[in-house]
């Protein structure tokens, strides 16, 4: 069962459209298998669009069209959209699939970041700002101490972990920034593997653990 989703104010942004490319793709792969979210997300949409039907309508100047066309007419054809590269994805662990929003982004090979961890950098086509990548940590390991210079969006593809603030388990969807400090410590029982988008950087307490996180881009 689901236990943690995104507020309110992430869910509307979803619905506007707003959200940075790596932010949605993680509110996304949540929306996939939360049919709660789903439905606000909608009521979201529906209240958005209500809103502009009942807008007054404003004139339009005389040659806005004229205008509008030269405008068209000046400019190149927009660039084809670019797929991702093709290149192998790194393995999951059985009955685990890739989120659907993940389907046009390239995935690489799983990287070793300390005993039982490992990273996969999530590269976002036409977004190569977003920081988004994926941390495969093996049962009853720890992510080092850490808080964040922005917000950081997590969503837990499979296994659990506690934070000391709660357990996120499959589905489960966390948003944490600087007034959060934390340390993840997965369960027994098997590997937990999540997305994560991030806006700035980890900040960890230890040296070492900066160190891999510089390393890692995280």
């Amino acid at each position: 069962m689901i236990q943690h989703h995104p507020n309110d104010e992430l869910l509307l942004a979803a619905a506007a459209g707003t959200l940075g490319p790596g932010d949605a793709i993680v509110l996304a792969a949540h929306l996939e298998g939360c049919a709660r979210c789903r439905a606000n997300t909608r009521m979201f949409e529906g209240v958005g669009g209500a809103m502009l039907e009942s807008i007054e309508p404003a004139l339009m100047a005389s040659d806005a069209l004229t205008r509008t066309l030269a405008a068209i007419d000046g400019k190149t054809a927009p660039a084809a959209p670019v797929a991702a590269p093709a290149q192998p994805r790194p393995g999951l662990p059985p009955g685990v699939a890739w989120p659907r929003s993940m389907a046009h982004c390239a995935v690489s090979r799983w990287h070793w970041m300390g005993p039982g961890m490992r990273w996969s950098r999530v590269t976002v086509p036409h977004a190569p700002d977003a920081n988004v990548f994926l941390l495969r940590i093996g049962a009853g390991k720890a992510l080092a101490n850490h808080t964040h210079t922005g917000l950081e969006l997590t969503h837990v593809m499979c296994g659990s972990f506690h934070d000391g603030r709660a357990r996120f388990g499959a589905g489960d969807f966390d948003a944490a920034d600087g007034d959060v400090h934390h340390q993840p410590v997965l369960e027994a029982g098997g590997e937990c593997i999540c997305l994560a988008s991030v806006q700035g950087r980890l900040v960890f307490d230890g040296t070492i653990a900066r160190w891999v996180g510089a390393l890692v881009g995280i």
